[in-house]
């Protein structure tokens, strides 16, 4: 099943967003939030595949809600203005829908998200996130699974799975933008040539993510914001 958010300011809009989700038999819905800072907090507790998002909201809009994600789901705005269409495709949304409307619509949405999904390597049938994926290294295509990787390193064309189950990285020809797109939530783009697996992580330390004693990563200016986001949402104190 596809895990999706519904996110709407209108009490009337969010229940009839969360009818046509419901609707569709792979889609399950997660949570029905009327507010991007509810969402945030559904998010943290809770694997989400896509998310349907209207645009104008109070606090944070819709816009702002997903460019300020380290890790985007699939994305479908939802609004009554037609001139936010070019900015949401400025952040890879999957489709846009002016309000109001049908169930016809959304449906060609929602088998946008599901053809996207299943896109994905070792995508479950309707879609879903993931356990292992298939990559081609010394003429053999090894199955890997994704809770084994600790980090990915980039190195040109090529990348680095770095594993727990054995002492020599995996060497393949991929892009770092391909490997972020098909891993889930728990990996962070923290440089332009590193993706860390954070449930690996066991410490923060100035401009680093620490792993083990031996461990060092560092975090690049341009992921400073988005490391220090995931940071404030799981830090308990004051």
């Amino acid at each position: 099943m596809i895990k999706v958010l519904a996110i709407d300011d209108e009490p009337l809009a969010l229940k009839q967003l969360a009818a046509y989700i419901r609707k569709m038999p792979y889609f399950s819905l997660v949570a029905e939030c009327q507010s991007a800072l509810e969402a945030r907090q559904v998010m943290d507790s809770e694997t989400v595949d896509a998310i349907f998002c209207d645009i104008n909201m109070p606090d944070l809009n819709g816009m702002e809600f997903v460019r300020q994600l380290a890790v985007r789901p699939l994305i479908v705005f939802t609004t009554a203005y037609s001139e936010y269409a070019v900015e949401g495709y400025k952040v890879d949304a999957v489709d846009y829908l002016l309000k109001p409307f049908g169930l016809n619509e959304f449906q060609r949405a929602a088998e946008k998200i599901r053809s996207r999904l299943a896109a994905a390597p070792s995508a479950g049938v309707g879609g879903g996130e993931p356990s292992s994926i298939f990559v081609k290294t010394d003429y053999r295509m090894v199955r890997v699974t994704i809770s084994d990787i600790r980090y990915v390193e980039g190195m040109s064309e090529y990348l680095k799975l770095h594993l727990e189950s054995q002492p020599k990285p995996l060497i393949t020809l991929l892009s770092m933008k391909k490997m972020e797109e098909f891993l889930p939530q728990n990996f962070m783009r923290i440089h332009r040539s590193y993706i860390v697996n954070l449930d690996k992580v066991t410490e923060v330390n100035k401009n680093r993510v620490i792993l083990d004693a031996d461990t060092y990563l560092p975090i690049g200016d341009n992921y400073k914001e988005h490391v220090q986001q995931y940071l404030d949402n799981h830090y308990l104190g004051k």
